[in-house]
């Protein structure tokens, strides 16, 4: 027994006075940011979600920034002015279902630095829609411009492939009718000419399968 405490009495006399030095430190810097003052501010970040299920989609329109009132020590808010660590929004959608739900945004799911407290948040919530995915194929319509232009017409187009096949929200995909190309200009076309060119659908939410490139033969005869 009295060894063991011959030999803790070391441990505590090895490099006493560092030590003593790095509490006398700690002490100081605990004493410099307990007496910071308590600011607040506010900053606009954007709302990131993950985990949403394989199977789903968001077919409504969400909330793209939140802005958060955020109070805390001065130090750490001018460290998020000036780049530092950031606050974040993440919303966890694992367990969503098709149809509506609305997330509240709390402490739950912003991450803030320590010593960092959040206000409130506007806006307060986030409403999505959900639905399930839906892929399908839908013709490729050629949009010819220049027509007539050097006295000659469309006499034939062959577009490959034909068809694009299309994934998205199923209420969005199914009202899609077909695929438009970009516009082909035969104003300078004599004979037969080919192009490539992009193809589009008019819905942001809808997207493609593969490459929407396809590849346009026009022949023209004159008028």
């Amino acid at each position: 027994m009295t060894r063991q405490l011959k030999r803790i009495g070391a441990l505590v006399l090895q490099n006493f006075w560092w030590k003593v030095a790095s509490l006398a430190i700690a002490v100081v810097l605990w004493a410099l940011v307990a007496s910071e003052p308590e600011l607040a501010t506010r900053v606009i970040v954007p709302l990131e979600y993950r985990n949403l299920p394989d199977d789903l989609e968001i077919s409504s329109e969400p909330v793209g920034t939140i802005t958060l009132e955020l109070s805390g020590p001065s130090g750490e808010l001018r460290g998020v002015a000036n780049g530092g660590i950031h606050p974040e929004v993440v919303l966890d959608m694992s367990d969503a279902q098709p149809g509506e739900r609305t997330f509240p945004i709390s402490g739950a799911n912003v991450r803030l630095s320590r010593g960092m407290h959040l206000v409130r948040a506007n806006p307060s919530q986030a409403h999505f829609r959900f639905e399930r995915r839906m892929e399908r194929s839908v013709p490729v319509q050629v949009r010819i411009t220049g027509e007539g232009r050097n006295g000659y017409v469309v006499a034939h187009t062959e577009v490959h492939p034909r068809q694009l096949s299309i994934t998205g929200p199923a209420s969005r995909v199914a009202r899609v009718a077909a695929a438009i190309t970009d516009p082909v200009d035969v104003s300078s076309v004599v004979g037969s000419s080919e192009f490539r060119v992009n193809a589009l659908v008019d819905d942001s939410y809808v997207r493609f399968e593969s490459s929407p490139q396809v590849t346009v033969t026009v022949t023209m005869k004159k008028i």
